[in-house]
């Protein structure tokens, strides 16, 4: 068979292997687009359930568009696909071909990944790959925070002020087009208003300016903008809801903070639709700077380039510092080798090749865990972990006590070629605080709030049907905003494979002194009154759990949760606190809904 290369020549055969890899692009973007579409109708219809398998089916696109353009390539090129010459022609049409395009990064990001999965690149590679480290103008600071004020063009709409702020608002919802009346649109508007009264001077507001698309997510749809003031721009947030076919204004955000918990690694991707994703997020940077690139992009739900920002920003730090590579602080972990750069946000973590007991799961398990969160609703409790492989970095940039431990003990993934040490694979995780260290060096006060959020991860996470497993202190980190957040996945498992039992107590104190259980003990079964020995917590910070919590040492509440995943059921979960919320006592009984709250206590007590 004659190859491409004796056929045409080199240059035309690039052009023609380029245009394999941009249609397979637009397929995946196109049927990225009309999944993403299809989140409208599931809010209007109130089909929370449809939601969660798009979501799901979603995500699975990309790797289906890049299987398809590389046998295609195989094909068309033959002997020359694993040829780097022919890439390196590749890559210079293909870079012609997507000049201009609103997508251009995203186009970037899908070639890099068919070079890489063809060639098997270790580390990188600037001849065949799209680095976007300096190597087009603008793009080398693009991690930066944007100017204040900046503002694309076309991806917003503003409402000037004329009048009262009620109306401003009566404006702004009259113009959300959606298939669903209003349960009390005028009274909607005036709770805006005095929730704006209550956060600014509103004197000093002189318009409203909101993201033209709208974030859908789980039971929600979100507006996202800002304040126009006679001073700096005021973050604002409009979270609405559906419940019983009506829509509703559930709350009102005023903080970047508050907006940015919304934005969380630690949750599921929204579904929105804009075809020029970097505009949205350059604007979406301006009301959050202190949001990371990487994480907006994979926050409205283009993941893979999120991966790509990510690990450019990781050049570029290992750039412009002297930072080393070292272990991580806490408590070493049983499955995984944790490391941390200091001055970089984000720690890497290694499949150690043998585990220490009592840990029995395979590495297969290990990862089929880390794509069960990938897949999963994580409502803001579990956080977001990329994959990455065939990574290399300097031999100088990890300290000696990091190196040794990565060789003894992830040989099978870690090795040293000459000056550089090479890392087969590896997850990388927005880095926390672990809350065994946090409790001991927070203030009472904090501590105690801290023992609370982290039951009600608990009641979260069982919410959307996860069990942690291991519930130790040292698995969960506190974020920047003090959250609580899930992090150790070795041990996860849905909840509805569990079986939650009483603890078996017998009359023969022989029985009860035994070092091993007398009673017959199944792969599943778990004793929710044994939680109070593995949580590690004493004195007054026990009390404060139970006090809040102590549902959780008992099979009711397990029992319970249960069974509202078995009746398909989506109980609400915010990602906002109650006091935020404009009706405390709304319930969501829409088709595919459950309870207002996500463990079933009464609707006037939201989750966190």
């Amino acid at each position: 068979m004659a190859t491409e290369r004796d056929v045409a020549g080199g240059v035309p055969a690039a052009g023609g292997s380029a245009a394999v890899v941009l249609a397979a692009f637009e397929v995946h973007a196109e049927r990225f687009a009309r999944i993403t579409a299809r989140a409208r109708r599931h809010f209007e219809r109130g089909d929370w359930l449809a939601g969660q398998r798009d979501s799901a089916r979603r995500l699975d696109l990309y790797g289906e568009c890049l299987d398809e353009a590389v046998v295609r390539l195989t094909q068309r090129l033959g002997a020359l696909v694993t040829d780097a010459p022919t890439w390196h022609a590749i890559r210079g049409a293909f870079a012609r071909a997507v000049v201009g395009r609103g997508d251009v990064e995203l186009a970037e990001t899908f070639y890099n990944s068919c070079v890489r999965r063809v060639l098997k690149i270790v580390g990188v590679d600037p001849r065949l790959e799209f680095l976007g480290v300096g190597e087009t103008p603008g793009r080398a600071g693009f991690d930066e925070p944007e100017p204040a004020g900046r503002v694309p063009d076309d991806v917003v709409e503003t409402f000037a002020r004329d009048g009262e702020l009620e109306a401003l608002f009566r404006r702004v919802l009259e113009t959300q087009h959606l298939d669903a009346p209003w349960d009390d649109l005028a009274g909607d508007a005036r709770h805006i208003a005095e929730r704006i009264v209550a956060a600014v001077d509103a004197r000093r507001v002189r318009a409203v300016e909101l993201a033209r698309p709208t974030f859908f997510r789980g039971k929600a749809a979100y507006r996202v903008g800002r304040l126009l003031t006679d001073g700096a721009p005021v973050p604002l947030l409009l979270a609405y809801r559906n419940p019983d076919g009506r829509l509703i204004v559930d709350a009102v955000l005023t903080t970047e903070d508050e907006v940015s918990i919304v934005f969380s690694f630690a949750r599921s991707y929204f579904f929105v639709g804009w075809s020029r994703p970097r505009e949205l997020v350059e604007y979406l940077r301006a009301i959050m700077p202190r949001k990371p690139v990487s994480e907006l992009y994979t926050a409205i739900g283009w993941h893979r380039h999120g991966k790509a920002e990510l690990y450019r920003s990781l050049l570029r730090h290992l750039m412009a510092s002297e930072d080393r590579f070292e272990i991580a602080p806490g408590q070493r972990g049983m499955v995984m080798c944790v490391f941390t750069l200091p001055g970089f946000d984000v720690v890497f973590k290694v499949i150690r090749d043998r585990f220490d007991p009592p840990k029995t799961v395979t590495h297969a398990e290990v990862r089929d865990k880390y794509r069960l969160v990938f897949r999963h609703d994580r409502a803001g409790r579990l956080v977001d972990a990329q994959q990455f492989e065939e990574l290399e970095f300097r031999r100088e940039r990890f300290t000696p006590e990091l190196l040794a431990q990565l060789l003894e003990l992830a040989g099978e993934s870690v090795h040293v070629q000459g000056d550089t040490v090479v890392i087969r694979h590896l997850y990388t995780e927005r880095r926390l605080r672990p809350l065994d260290l946090y409790l001991r060096e927070a203030a009472p006060e904090a501590a105690r709030e801290a023992v609370i959020d982290y039951g009600q991860v608990l009641r979260d996470l069982a919410a959307t049907n996860i069990f942690p497993g291991d519930m130790l202190l040292k698995n969960f980190g506190v974020s920047r905003h003090g959250r609580l957040i899930f992090y150790d996945y070795d041990e996860l498992q849905p909840l509805s494979e569990c079986r939650f039992r009483e603890l078996p107590h017998s009359s023969d104190d022989t029985d009860e002194s035994a070092g091993e259980p007398w009673y017959y003990v199944g792969e599943r079964d778990i004793f929710p009154e044994e939680f109070r020995t593995f949580l590690g917590l004493r004195g007054e910070l026990l009390a404060t759990f139970l006090a809040h919590h102590e549902a959780l040492l008992g099979v009711a509440f397990w029992h319970r949760m249960q069974a509202q995943h078995a009746r398909g059921e989506v109980p609400d979960i915010y990602p906002y606190k109650a006091a935020r919320r404009l009706r405390r006592g709304t319930r969501a009984s829409a088709r595919g809904a459950g309870p207002a709250r996500a463990d079933g206590t009464p609707p006037e007590e939201p989750t966190r």
